[in-house]
């Protein structure tokens, strides 16, 4: 299973996320649901990266199917790719009745 973290401030501002795990819904160069968060994940950090002047802190180890993106004062627009990211995350979710994936929300 997928397990994604997201990291909430006190104030509920976005502090960062991770997604660790694999989903286990196939073989592992060929599992959708492992690709399609993949995707979703790693468009996120691209979007933030490119498309933002916001400073972020990027962590990655294929092999435990770790991605972890910490933000440091994030703008409307990561705020915003976060809230799609998540939204994405949450359809995943929706279609596989919470099987290969599941959301999860964490204080820091």
């Amino acid at each position: 299973m997928i397990k994604v973290t997201f990291y909430k401030n006190s104030d509920g501002s976005y502090a960062g996320f991770q997604s660790l795990g694999h989903a286990g819904y196939s073989e592992h160069g060929s599992d959708i649901i492992c690709a399609a968060v993949s995707v979703l994940v790693i468009n996120t950090i691209n979007s933030i990266t490119e498309l933002t002047d916001d400073d972020i802190e990027v962590e990655a180890d294929e092999n435990k199917g770790l991605i972890k993106c910490m933000l440091n004062n994030p703008s409307d627009k990561t705020i915003l790719f976060m809230e799609s990211l998540l939204l994405g995350l949450n359809g995943i979710v929706n279609d596989n009745n919470g099987e290969y994936i599941k959301v999860i929300f964490k204080e820091v």
